[in-house]
């Protein structure tokens, strides 16, 4: 099982990125996206469901981030628009083997393989 996260880098505020989290040897059913900011705890940023493309967003990138998959290649985006100097952080795809309630989406107990990071950094 392998997830192999990329797509970060250098940006200007106002800018976009696009992360991509290719997951090999492994059928995920919930994949989500973490960020961890220097000092600061690992926190969920957007999960998505494979049964039924439900999704979750944290109340700080609503809006300006996109979650989504492609089915055929076993990958998850997350389009990162309107990028900010607050998400600059290292970027964690997580799969879990189960269909994570929303509740669940955000807590890394239930992922059970992580990619490496991607880092984004944010500034002008």
């Amino acid at each position: 099982v392998q997830l192999q996260a990329s797509g970060g880098g250098l940006v200007q505020p106002g800018e976009s990125l696009r992360l991509s989290c290719v997951v090999s040897g492994f059928t995920f059913n919930t994949i989500g996206w973490f960020r961890q900011a220097p000092g600061k705890e690992r926190g969920g940023v957007s999960a998505i469901r494979r049964s039924d493309s439900n999704t979750k967003y944290a109340d700080s990138v609503k809006g300006r981030f996109t979650i989504s998959r492609d089915r055929a290649k076993n990958t998850v985006y997350l389009q990162m628009n309107n990028l900010q100097p607050e998400d600059t952080a290292v970027y964690y795809c997580a799969a879990a083997t189960g269909s994570l309630i929303k509740s669940s989406m955000f807590a890394p107990q239930y992922y059970a393989y992580w990619g490496q990071g991607t880092l984004v950094t944010v500034s002008s």
